[in-house]
């Protein structure tokens, strides 16, 4: 299926990790017809990721960026327009957590580090490419949500909750510009996120429905989907493999 994402420039967040969703999505993107700003605050994964993206014949760029450092994404936004003309397509991957940690022993800066990357800094980014689509009358925002409901993540997982409900009222707010914003929720897996889990992820895979964690070959995919116009109706909230 051609999903006609040929020439289209996508900016993907949180692309450092080299066991991460974020560098599944980049290359799938770029497999599909993108250029992609591979960005992080770990430049030099970024700039691995831009590199496997430039190995399938696609532009790519590595940004470093604090997604939570608005002076940053805003200059971020600026070099990926200045160097390739245009953002299509935003896919808010980037996601940290102050690690596991029961609710009762989180102090006050575990709070704003889970709230600030994984809530403020998908709309920081949002906010910051928003002006810019809206001039084009077109684009495609991809957000993501969440381990909702695990012990031990219960900040990140607040966070990434409210990452749906602001998604479903941004969504309304600029359907009329032909801008589609929706988010999905991806499965567990054995990526950045969950080192130090406490829980055995062989076991817990087994109580999965499909009986294994999710992988970046898995997210790529479905997000490469949703950037298309394919997916023109789905404006709002998006299902996914949950945690």
């Amino acid at each position: 299926m051609d999903l006609k994402l040929t020439g289209k420039v996508a900016l993907v967040t949180g692309t450092g990790s080299q066991i991460g969703y974020g560098k599944g999505i980049a290359v799938t993107l770029a497999q599909e017809g993108c250029d992609v700003v591979s960005a992080d605050i770990d430049l030099d994964g970024a700039s691995k990721t831009a590199e496997e993206v430039r190995a399938t014949g696609r532009k790519s760029i590595a940004i470093k960026v604090d997604v939570r450092n608005r002076i940053e994404v805003d200059e971020m936004v600026k070099k990926a327009i200045a160097e390739f003309g245009k953002i299509d397509i935003l896919v808010n991957n980037a996601g940290a957590s102050s690690r596991w940690k029961l609710f009762v022993d989180m102090t006050k800066e575990d709070w704003d580090f889970d709230i600030g990357v994984n809530l403020y800094g998908q709309m920081n980014v949002a906010q910051a490419v928003l002006p810019h689509m809206i001039s084009r009358r077109s684009g495609r925002i991809i957000n993501t949500s969440g381990g909702q409901g695990i012990p031990g993540i219960s900040l990140y997982g607040a966070a990434k909750g409210a990452v749906v409900q602001w998604t479903r009222a941004l969504a309304k707010e600029v359907a009329q510009y032909g801008i589609i914003v929706c988010v999905y929720s991806p499965g567990l897996g054995a990526t950045g996120l969950t080192k130090g889990d406490p829980r055995n992820l062989t076991e817990v895979a087994k109580s999965l429905p499909l009986g294994r964690l999710c992988t970046p070959d898995d997210v790529g995919p479905l997000v490469a989907f949703l950037a298309s116009e394919l997916s023109n109706y789905f404006v709002g909230s998006f299902g996914g493999g949950g945690s």
